[in-house]
């Protein structure tokens, strides 16, 4: 596996860590896999250049793909996936904490520098952030030994009237949803409670902010998709399973 993963991630081979990084992702907060005309579209290129990188991948054994089915990373892929995951999200840490870039800037920076620091420059900005466990938009930043935790956390869709929380995660797909929330000061831990369901496939209103502060919004279906909830209580009515919420 090492020789492998040395060998993808040496010079020439951004494509390569490009790739798998976003398998990863795609699959990451959802349990279903990507195929290769999604790797198309979220990378930009075209189906052929998709399936001939997938078979590409293949050889080296970071994939595993039948004809008309979903791409999957192996053993050796999810760990590549998660040193590209880790350089990213420690990077877009590093921007924010230390240079005063916004969140809704850093995704294209860490694209271009987390194929070009060393190893060793990543583990000294690990110690120098302080070891952290989320990156800007809360998503978990693995470790040194590719080990990652996801909060147990529920996209803002999926909760119910009355359902309590606080947001752990927001999507970093839209920098212009971003620069909404920051303008409306909402945030990683805001709190958060759903309030009613509009009918007729109408926008979720919300409460958000602390007792005494707290302020309405109706959410359309980009934001309730976009704003994961960690809780820690069952509510009168609550339809997440007992074990999702601790």
């Amino acid at each position: 596996m090492a020789q492998r993963t040395a060998s993808a991630l040496s010079a020439g081979s951004t494509s390569v860590q490009d790739y798998v990084k976003v398998i990863y992702t795609f699959t990451e907060w959802q349990d279903r896999p990507i195929t290769a005309s999604q790797l198309a579209a979220r990378l930009s290129v075209a189906n052929s250049s998709a399936s001939e990188m997938v078979r590409k991948l293949m050889d080296l054994g970071l994939v595993s793909h039948e004809p008309y089915s979903s791409v999957e990373l192996t053993a050796d892929g999810l760990h590549l996936a998660l040193t590209m995951v880790r350089r990213h999200r420690l990077l877009e840490t590093f921007l924010v904490n230390e240079l005063g870039y916004q969140w809704d800037e850093v995704h294209d920076e860490a694209e271009l520098l987390e194929h070009t620091v060393s190893d060793t420059f990543i583990e000294r900005l690990d110690r120098k952030l302080g070891h952290p466990g989320r990156d800007p938009h809360g998503d978990p930043i693995p470790t040194a030994d590719g080990k990652i935790t996801l909060p147990n956390a529920h996209a803002l869709e999926e909760l119910d009237d009355g359902h309590r929380g606080r947001i752990t995660r927001i999507s970093d797909a839209n920098p212009e949803l971003l620069r909404f929330l920051a303008a409306e000061s909402i945030a990683l831990d805001s709190p958060v409670q759903v309030l009613q369901r509009k009918p007729f496939g109408g926008p979720l209103v919300v409460s958000v902010g602390d007792t005494g502060t707290a302020r309405t919004f109706d959410f359309g279906e980009e934001l309730t998709t976009s704003l994961w909830i960690e809780t820690d209580q069952v509510h009168a009515g609550c339809r997440l399973p007992e074990a999702a919420v601790r």
